[in-house]
């Protein structure tokens, strides 16, 4: 296959650009902005080398000069994005710092709702995410806990947000799709398990709902999520 190493390597260890020869039509930047706008209006599958190479006006085979292989332009694209987590002086309250943290890797979801399917360890350790860690390491330095136990807690935060971003992202997308309103679902919905319930059948669920039969806060159960998540580390610790 073209642009495979015949062994494996790190995109960012690989130099831009040689020692000598011309001076490249393209920086690994522009290539990453072009896959980010691909991806943005058309959604991740529409991601390919073709179709990038084509938005930079240049040749397949020669965006494989620059990016060996697709998943190098994945990363690419991911380490471009994770720039746009704006870093801030640490309040030296651990807690209220990582859930801003968390807010802020959920709206940079929304602004690329393809980053949950791309979300990976792999891809951990780019420019942008390595000042994305020391920037949460730095919020997380008021914790009493080994830097393993900090990186673990940040695992969890990103690993809960991607969660519950990409189930929130699949919902929007099946209501989309379909041919009556998200209240007409809903509406359906409620009354078949209303109808479930009232048999008797499932006595704890129809207590669960007879205690808060509200609709749902879904800010407010993002929120307690993160909360009970960082209470755990902190009796840990």
């Amino acid at each position: 296959m073209a642009g495979r190493a015949a062994v494996p390597e790190v995109i960012w260890a690989r130099p831009e650009r040689a020692g000598r020869g011309p001076k490249p039509a393209y920086t690994r930047a522009d290539i990453a902005a072009a896959a980010v706008r691909i991806a943005d209006a058309e959604g991740l599958d529409a991601v390919s080398m073709r179709h990038v190479a084509a938005a930079l006006g240049c040749g397949t085979m020669s965006l494989y000069n620059y990016v060996p292989r697709k998943e190098d332009l994945y990363e690419l694209m991911v380490d471009a994005v994770s720039g746009e987590h704006e870093p801030w002086e640490p309040s030296g309250d651990w807690r209220a710092d990582m859930v801003r943290v968390a807010r802020q890797t959920r709206a940079l979801m929304y602004r690329h709702t393809w980053l949950p399917r791309l979300m990976s360890p792999v891809y951990g350790f780019s420019p942008n995410a390595l000042r994305y860690l020391e920037h949460c390491l730095t919020c997380l330095d008021p914790l009493k806990a080994p830097y393993g136990t900090k990186l673990e807690l940040i695992a969890m935060v990103n690993g809960v947000v991607t969660t519950y971003v990409g189930n929130e992202l699949a919902t929007a997308e099946r209501t989309r799709s379909l041919p009556w309103s998200e209240e007409q679902e809903n509406a359906v919905r409620i009354a078949y398990l209303g109808s479930q319930i009232a048999g008797g059948a499932y006595p704890r669920m129809a207590a669960a709902f007879t205690e808060d039969a509200g609709p749902i806060d879904l800010e407010a159960v993002f929120e307690r999520m993160l909360v009970r998540v960082l209470d755990g580390f902190e009796r840990g610790a």
